[in-house]
């Protein structure tokens, strides 16, 4: 197997159990409040449509766009979104941004959805409702990366597989843990995929240049150095200077 094709299974699989943990919390709020039933209709819906969207959107562009024009601009976009996810963890890491608390996330969403009525009988419309939003609005940045990166590399059916392998992970997980969502160190996960992302990023953006990158696919493991090293020192002049007087 590639370096690249290692480095892609880690970027999505990381970026996938960071987006179905936080799904998972709204999934277990609607089923444990309004009904198992209804919550899992929801989420088999949404993997449904997020499965569409990667076979209608990620095949043509295998099959119809130019590879170099098609990996300068998920090259871009890749970027654009590792940067995205960097700096929501290096705000959280100084405590500039609030962290993301599932476990508060969920108490909300169950005393909302306790203070409603639940049908008599048959199913749920709210269950379904916020489970299918949960995984959907969740799984939509998931769909985007497996897409660039899977088109991008000609790899989208080994990208599908570590998306969908995450999810197995969360799922078997939200069984055993159910409420006990905290324990995932998201924003150390948040800081390692925006690492994946950028370096991936500005490596397809060279290859799609026609740029020939020294020792070919071992060259992302220095762009990855290099971000990684970039990441810990800006983070810790955030903290130094959110700590200043």
């Amino acid at each position: 197997m590639r370096t690249s094709d290692v480095v892609l299974i880690v970027t999505v699989f990381a970026a996938s159990l960071v987006e179905m943990v936080e799904a998972l919390t709204l999934v277990v709020a609607a089923g444990t409040t309004r009904g198992w039933r209804s919550a899992l209709e929801g989420v088999a819906a949404a993997l449904l449509v997020l499965s569409a969207l990667v076979v209608a959107v990620g095949v043509p562009l295998i099959h119809y766009v130019p590879i170099n024009t098609l990996r300068v601009v998920v090259g871009a976009m890749l970027l654009l979104l590792g940067m995205g996810w960097l700096r929501k963890a290096w705000l959280r890491s100084s405590d500039l941004k609030a962290k993301h608390d599932e476990d508060e996330i969920f108490r909300d969403t169950v005393s909302r959805l306790s203070s409603t009525a639940k049908p008599a009988a048959g199913r749920d419309g709210v269950a379904f409702a916020i489970a299918f939003k949960g995984v959907f609005l969740e799984g939509t940045e998931v769909v985007l990366i497996v897409i660039s990166l899977g088109a991008s590399s000609h790899r989208l059916g080994l990208a599908t597989l570590a998306a969908l392998g995450a999810v197995v992970v969360v799922a078997v997980a939200g069984l055993v843990l159910v409420r006990q969502l905290s324990v995932v160190p998201e924003n150390t996960l948040k800081a390692i995929v925006g690492v994946f992302l950028c370096s991936f990023g500005l490596f397809w953006v060279g290859e799609g240049s026609g740029m020939g990158w020294p020792g070919h696919d071992a060259s992302l493991l220095v762009l990855i150095g290099v971000f990684a090293a970039s990441t810990l020192v800006a983070g810790r002049a955030l903290r130094r200077d959110s700590v200043a007087p």
